[in-house]
């Protein structure tokens, strides 16, 4: 297999992963911290409204992206020159997929519930609605946030490895 591919492959799900890990990580670090001193309100809204525009083509090309382009890179690397880096591809991209299962499993339901509650000038008890979310939300963001962290740094050590090898 072409070593050219393999490398733009690996680069490209490596790149993937680390625009996920670092969405997760701004939510964990600035947005959520930031957030938590809102009034509920405005926490509520705020919320509301990053779930609906998160949803479009760029956050949807990076978050299947790079599970999509890691599977392809461990399958580019199982032979040849490649295949030293085979287990840290494979180790990103369990990672990564970790990160989709706590995305998929609690945080997406969060948010629909989130958005279920409607508009905030209409929730009877604000506070509730909040509490049901945020302190869940920001949990499971801190574990997808440290599986795509685990992941890039996998994807990137694999790259290191194949570039010891001559091509990837």
């Amino acid at each position: 297999m072409n070593g050219d591919l393999r490398s733009l492959v690996l680069l490209a799900a490596t790149l993937a992963t680390g625009l996920m890990a670092g969405l997760y990580f701004a939510f964990s670090v600035a947005v959520m911290p930031g957030l938590a001193q809102a009034g509920d309100r405005t926490f509520v809204e705020a919320m509301q409204r990053v779930n609906a525009a998160i949803l479009n083509g760029w956050f949807t090309l990076a978050f299947g992206g790079a599970l999509v382009l890691g599977v392809l890179a461990a399958v580019l690397h199982r032979g040849g020159e490649g295949r030293s880096a085979l287990p840290w591809i494979i180790a990103g991209t369990a990672l990564y997929a970790v990160s989709l299962v706590v995305t998929m499993g609690f945080s997406v339901p969060l948010n629909n519930r989130l958005a279920d509650a409607g508009a905030p000038g209409h929730i009877h008890d604000l506070a509730a609605v909040r509490a049901r979310f945020e302190s869940a939300w920001v949990h499971w963001n801190i574990a997808r946030t440290l599986a795509t962290t685990g992941a890039l740094g996998c994807l990137a050590w694999a790259m290191r490895v194949a570039g010891g090898t001559g091509r990837a």
